[in-house]
């Protein structure tokens, strides 16, 4: 999951770092107030749908389906949820960084930073997915019949 985590931000970087050097032009929309407008309500009905369905979807199916598999299939099914939760995070972030370079205004910015704040839930260390499979509870059980 860090390898996609991590080839997710470069994306974004390099999307932001093609339109700083100009490379893919920017402002195409920024004199156009009607297609401004549109782009950004997009934009911003995107992130508000998608942002909460993105981290509730992941909540919901780790408690319905992983917690009730096996654990070498709770372990595949935790990283397919949480790969689909990343990558509606990342259309979120890509899409606004593109809306905020087509229309030069701030709010697709923003978007593309809650986006990216969100996805630092995406990246879940080795205690919190033990937590979360219930691995913490078998061992202190384990622990305390020895």
């Amino acid at each position: 999951m860090l390898t996609q985590y991590l080839i997710y931000i470069a994306v974004a970087i390099l999307l932001v770092v093609l339109y700083q050097s100009e490379v893919i032009l920017e402002g195409t929309y920024a004199a156009d107030f009607s297609m401004q407008y549109l782009l950004e309500t997009i934009g911003i009905l995107f992130t508000i749908a998608l942002l909460p369905l993105s981290l509730k979807l992941f909540s919901i199916k780790l408690n319905k389906e992983i917690k009730e598999a096996g654990f070498e299939e709770a372990l595949k099914l935790y990283k397919q949820w949480g790969t689909i939760r990343l990558m509606i995070l990342a259309f979120l972030t890509y899409l606004n960084i593109i809306i905020y370079y087509m229309t030069l205004n701030n709010i697709g910015g923003l978007c593309a930073l809650m986006a990216l704040t969100a996805s630092i839930f995406c990246l879940p260390g080795e205690k919190k997915i033990r937590e979360e499979l219930n691995l913490v509870k078998n061992n202190e059980e384990n622990k305390e019949e020895i």
